[in-house]
């Protein structure tokens, strides 16, 4: 059995990004696209990493230690789970 992978798009500072299966976050993705975030733990704790995602949804792989606001994501602990749009 094939298994059929739904393309996933990634909108961050006016550029598309199609996510790729094999990075363990979206800090991951956005750093291999040469995209410059910000970070230190890498694991969902200190929150600089932290972006507004304006659409879409994302999933944590662990929930994170660090405070977020509503519609705040930490790029370092999840992974888009759809098209999403971030901001700064």
């Amino acid at each position: 059995m094939k298994i059929i992978y739904k393309k996933i798009l990634i909108l961050y500072e006016n550029r598309y990004i199609l996510y790729n299966r094999n990075y363990n976050s979206l800090l991951s993705i956005l750093e291999a696209n040469n995209l410059k975030i910000d970070f230190h733990c890498r694991s969902g704790y200190c929150g600089i990493c932290r972006l507004k995602l304006i659409k879409g949804t994302v999933k944590y792989h662990n929930e994170p230690l660090a405070f977020l606001q509503k519609n705040e994501i930490l790029p370092c602990s999840c992974l888009p789970i759809n098209n999403i749009q971030l901001d700064r």
